[in-house]
């Protein structure tokens, strides 16, 4: 079992080894206390890839579904690459 304290803060790489940015928190679902998505700060150059726009102060958080992850280690490696991340929506929630 990981704690979401070891998470927060982890690299997450595409399959082809892309960087797409760090872990910045989860979204648990309350009934069954599953975690269903990782909050994924958005490196700069994921930020061009996904056509965000960059903001002035902050940063962009994407919610990603724990299906795309393909394995935990050093590291958080998806089971694709950047361009399957294309429709995902930026997180709602603020910091």
């Amino acid at each position: 079992m990981i704690s979401a304290k070891k998470i927060n803060g982890m690299r997450v790489v595409t399959a082809d080894a892309f960087t797409v940015g760090e872990v910045d928190g989860l979204e648990v679902d309350q009934k069954t206390w599953n975690v269903t998505h990782l909050d994924i700060e958005l490196s700069d150059e994921s930020l061009r890839e996904l056509g965000f726009k960059k903001p002035l102060l902050g940063a962009i958080r994407i919610c990603l579904p724990v299906s795309h992850i393909n394995k935990f280690g050093d590291v958080i490696t998806l089971k694709s690459d950047l361009a399957h991340l294309k429709g995902l929506d930026a997180c709602k929630k603020s910091k």
